[in-house]
């Protein structure tokens, strides 16, 4: 057999040449590796905000209330129906879908307690912050905190007032009020007195706060990229080479090197947990969402933040809050940076599932449209930002190899119990 005038022989030669180069790694490149392995992640710091974080009833009751539609305006919908544990906690759709659909893709949820800030924008700082926002969300689950506390009362009286003391009463409340919604649920709101308020917000959160210690357990677990990058730590490049293909491995080494990725998508998590603008098209062009640059005022100003009445830290515990940039011109359109591991399974891409597949997401990312970056600067938002990016020289092959790599990151997420999903877990808690 001949190809291209080789012989078997020359082919033979080829693919090991094409292996053995992609398999010679520096110590420098090595050491870049192995900082990528899972294994490096440091242990989550507890969040000082929730005082119920780690504790294992509070796990408990909060995956029970994390799969009960019941919260819903229709009852149809939980928060596992936009974070489906099939999908790596999210949905597989450009956009999230509850009640309607929201104007931003649903982020997957192995990892996020390693998040400084939440949600594309940032625009909460904690799990149990982030937790409540759809709970109420009219486009979402469409719910209301009296209801929510009725629920409670209802079917997980036991569970809550173990962790939290007394519910408020529910006969004495509305049937259905909160401060956000429909004109009469704010109507009804508005005609309770500020400390029943108080004390509906207050099993509200820490209804959220449940819900948020069970988020918390959802880990990345180890993919095969992980296994190659020990083996290779280890120098035990046999072993390593029966894990990744000479293409992935040909993927990880633009990776680390003339793709740039690992500036943004480096660490265990593959994230810097910061917010870049890439000018990823907009969903209009005439009202390009602002990204974080609306998100940090949101969440400076949000009630339910770090230094706000319901959290549990310090003051001292809120560096991330006190210390925020608020006003700068490069934040705008800029969009957090999402961890990449599992990437390959869950298309589309991107804060609104504007592109379709990893190779659009690279050739985005290779082309750097509007490369124009404004500098750091103490004034106002202004319009600027531009592409963080600069252009890529990235060949066919580039792209195939770079796509090829990021499927090693595939894993399933860790830290659930699939029969939590079963109507059983819906019962009479009381």
């Amino acid at each position: 057999m001949r190809v291209r005038g080789c012989g078997i022989v020359g082919v033979a030669l080829l693919l090991w040449t094409s292996m053995a180069a992609a398999q010679d790694w520096s110590d420098a490149e090595r050491a870049v590796i192995g900082s990528l392995r899972l294994n490096q992640q440091p242990a989550a710091v507890p969040d000082p905000s929730n005082s119920v974080a780690t504790n294992p009833a509070a796990v408990a009751l909060g995956r029970q209330l994390f799969f009960d539609p019941r919260f819903s305006r229709n009852g149809a919908i939980s928060c596992a129906t936009c974070h489906d544990p099939g999908k790596q906690f999210q949905d597989g759709v450009p956009r999230g879908t509850g009640l309607a659909t929201v104007e931003r893709r649903t982020m997957p949820l192995a990892g996020v307690v390693f998040n400084a800030w939440q949600l594309w924008d940032g625009r909460k700082d904690s799990l149990w912050a982030q937790a409540m926002a759809p709970i109420e969300d009219v486009r979402e689950m469409g719910g209301n905190r009296t209801r929510a506390v009725q629920l409670l009362a209802a079917h997980y009286r036991r569970p809550y007032e173990a962790l939290f003391g007394p519910l408020p009463d529910g006969a004495r409340l509305p049937a259905n009020a909160g401060p956000l919604g429909s004109p009469d649920e704010i109507a009804a709101w508005n005609r309770m007195d500020a400390t029943t308020q108080a004390a509906v917000t207050r099993a509200f959160v820490n209804m959220a706060k449940a819900i948020a210690a069970f988020e918390a357990t959802l880990r990345h677990s180890e993919s095969r990229f992980d296994r190659y990058a020990e083996a290779l730590v280890r120098k035990r490049p046999p072993a390593a080479d029966a894990m990744l293909s000479a293409t992935e491995q040909r993927g990880l080494r633009l990776f680390i090197g003339k793709a740039l990725c690992v500036s943004c998508h480096g660490g265990p998590l593959f994230t810097d947990h910061f917010f870049h603008s890439t000018r990823v098209p907009p969903l209009d062009a005439a009202k390009p969402d602002p990204g974080r640059a609306q998100g940090a005022v949101l969440v400076k100003d949000d009630p339910f933040n770090c230094l706000g009445a319901y959290s549990d830290a310090k003051r001292e515990d809120c560096r991330e809050i006190r210390f925020i940039v608020v006003h700068d011109p490069i934040l705008r359109r800029a969009f957090k940076t999402p961890s990449l591991r599992g990437v390959a399974d869950r298309q589309p891409y991107m804060h609104a599932g504007q592109l379709t597949t990893l190779s659009d997401v690279i050739r985005h990312y290779a082309k750097a449209p509007e490369s124009v970056v404004v500098p750091r600067t103490s004034g106002g938002h202004g319009h600027g930002g531009g592409s963080e990016l600069s252009p890529l020289a990235l060949s066919e092959q580039d792209i195939a190899d770079l796509v090829a790599f990021l499927g090693t990151l595939s894993a399933p997420v860790a830290g659930w119990v699939s029969e939590m999903r079963s109507p059983a877990v819906f019962a009479d808690r009381r």
